[in-house]
């Protein structure tokens, strides 16, 4: 046996695992029948445009989400507990990187996710996925956390995450999480908001449609929602109405979508 410290590169995950504790997470699941978003996707080939299945979830995602405020909240779970209405949605992204040689989970926020279009999302992605964070600037926190004490990196952390206002900054309003690169048929994750989606991979699987069977790309769709903010039906509701934007895609215009939702970072308690 070998025993080693515990890597600097991953101090950040363990400081947000520390921090979602309170955390009561509940889990449900849907299978979404992604015939839509695939001829969507095939058509924007045509065009020289790539938009992954990440990017239509953020985009779905985002609008459904800014229908649902109960949804798009924090709350500050201590001895005087607060809640925080967003007037904006911000989706955190994670990613599979390496960062001074160890491969590690990081995350990127989007802001105004529910505003943006379907290119611009699929732009931010593609920014993030292929960046450096070794060197992109959005990174630096996680530097500068990394070099720091474990005590002193913990309180940094916690100084940085847990006022409401600076939340939708570092932890967005909803996480989105992918395993859809693999062979993953199920992905519950836990990601610090009122709302987690978990994608695993897109496979051909049989439907029935108008009674008849039939073969069709299918998304496996986790939805964790934290149980101290919202009950099961709220859940049940994004995520069915996130299943049926998705079963339903058509973007003509390719841009944001009218939702009424001023694209202001405020925080209404």
């Amino acid at each position: 046996m070998r025993a080693q410290p515990f890597p600097r590169e991953r101090r950040h995950t363990a400081y947000f695992l520390r921090e979602i504790r309170a955390y009561a997470p509940v889990f449900l699941g849907a299978e979404i029948d992604m015939t839509a978003v695939r001829r969507h996707q095939q058509d924007a080939r045509a065009r020289g445009d790539r938009f992954s299945t990440v990017t239509y979830v953020l985009y779905a995602a985002a609008r459904v989400l800014a229908a649902h405020p109960a949804a798009n909240a924090a709350l500050r779970d201590r001895l005087r507990p607060r809640v925080a209405h967003y007037d904006t949605v911000a989706a955190k992204l994670t990613l599979d990187k390496t960062m001074g040689g160890r491969r590690v989970v990081l995350s990127a926020v989007l802001p105004d996710v529910h505003l943006r279009s379907l290119r611009d999302i699929a732009e931010e992605t593609a920014r993030f996925r292929d960046g450096d964070p070794d060197t992109m600037p959005e990174f630096a926190g996680v530097r500068a956390l990394h070099r720091l004490p474990g005590p002193l990196g913990q309180l940094a952390y916690r100084l940085g995450t847990r006022p409401l206002r600076r939340r939708i900054t570092t932890n967005g309003t909803f996480s989105v999480t992918s395993l859809g690169h693999r062979p993953v048929t199920s992905f519950h994750s836990v990601g610090g908001t009122t709302v987690t989606l978990g994608l695993g991979a897109v496979t051909d699987r049989p439907v029935v449609r108008d009674g008849a069977v039939a073969v069709a790309p299918v998304l496996p769709l986790s939805l964790t929602f934290d149980h101290r903010m919202i009950d099961g039906a709220e859940a049940a509701d994004v995520l069915g109405d996130i299943k049926q934007a998705l079963e339903s895609f058509d973007d003509d215009s390719g841009g944001p979508a009218d939702h009424g939702v001023a694209a202001q970072h405020t925080v209404r308690p």
